[in-house]
């Protein structure tokens, strides 16, 4: 499918997200209703030298399309080979990641280093274009600083460059995951900008997303931390914005059961305890006795009893009401 027709149809993106976003992740929100979805970041070094582990973040279910493979490199012709190799493993489209504010990735000058160099940017963007025959599309932060936020230079170069849509999170990278997103600054880049934009930062509830995609003009949202707060964000948001009255039923020990089907699907049992304790530790966010259920998880080592303390905490709280808890450390630790 057309990656802009999905968007008309479903503006509710996926953020990719480092450590989060991987194939049984996308697989779990994409049947949660989330539209187009994203790889987590994928070294374009790491495919040039073959590695196992590179090659591993790239696999997808075929439910997952329209997927994209997210690359990061420093070198044009590296980044190029790489997104080549994406498209013959099946990818529907490359998003390039010129947005990670981390420093080793910075450092290297990949990542939002880009944006300080946009003549490397140009040369990235033609390169890697002239490399694929499927659509191209980036991931930027305002800026490298307050006194240089260029998304609106960046979005006019990745125009002429044929690329699909530019994807922007408000903040930049000095800021990294402090602050809050500038969503009026997104909104004027949106105004001026000759090809579609997706607006992300700090969409953590369905009235958020909707407010910001219908206030901003973006053509679509993504959402990152969102979901790892509350998984039913995307069926909540297009509820929302389709202003049907039916209210999203919550089932977290489906949502549990769920989950472990598709991590069991492609990890062994060590990851998938690895797994299982993070993402119940984030959904519990916000509702009663978290902390407590958290020191549980991570003081039990055996699968069976993780499943039974995250099944038998949700099956008790899932009725009641979920605080904002938008703002906690463990869940600002550089996702979305």
């Amino acid at each position: 499918m057309d990656l802009l027709e999905r968007l008309k149809e479903n503006p509710f993106v996926l953020a990719p997200m480092a450590g989060i976003t991987d194939r049984p992740f996308r697989s779990f929100m994409r049947e949660l209703g989330c539209s187009i979805v994203v790889t987590e970041l994928v070294s374009a070094n790491g495919l040039k030298y073959s590695s196992e582990k590179t090659k591993k973040l790239m696999e997808f279910d075929e439910p997952q399309r329209p997927v994209g493979i997210q690359l990061f490199g420093e070198t044009p012709e590296i980044i190029a080979e790489a997104a080549k190799v994406s498209q013959d493993f099946g990818a529907d489209f490359i998003d390039l990641n010129f947005g990670c504010p981390v420093k080793k990735v910075v450092k290297k000058g990949a990542g939002s280093a880009v944006l300080k160099d946009l003549n490397a940017l140009t040369s990235i963007l033609k390169t890697v274009k002239a490399a694929i025959e499927i659509p191209l599309t980036i991931k930027i932060r305002t800026g490298w600083d307050e006194q240089s936020r260029n998304a609106d230079e960046v979005a006019r170069i990745a125009y002429n460059e044929g690329v699909t849509w530019v994807a922007i999170h408000g903040r930049t990278r000095a800021a990294a995951y402090t602050g809050e997103a500038d969503w009026d600054y997104i909104t004027r880049v949106k105004k001026s900008a000759p090809l579609p934009i997706l607006g992300n930062g700090d969409l953590t509830s369905p009235e958020l997303a909707v407010n910001r995609l219908r206030e901003s003009g973006c053509d679509g949202v993504m959402i990152g931390r969102g979901c790892l707060k509350n998984p039913y964000i995307f069926r909540q948001s297009l509820q929302l914005l389709a202003e049907r009255n039916q209210k999203v039923e919550k089932n977290y020990p489906a949502l549990i059961g769920l989950l472990l089907q598709y991590l069991h699907g492609f990890y062994d049992d060590k990851i998938v305890k690895i797994q299982l304790r993070k993402l119940a530790a984030w959904f519990s966010a916000g509702y009663p006795n978290s902390s407590h259920l958290r020191k549980s998880l991570y003081s039990c080592d055996n699968l069976s009893e993780l499943t039974d303390i995250a099944m038998s905490y949700f099956t008790e709280v899932q009725r009641l009401q979920q605080e904002d808890t938008s703002g906690e450390a463990f869940l600002m630790g550089g996702h979305g």
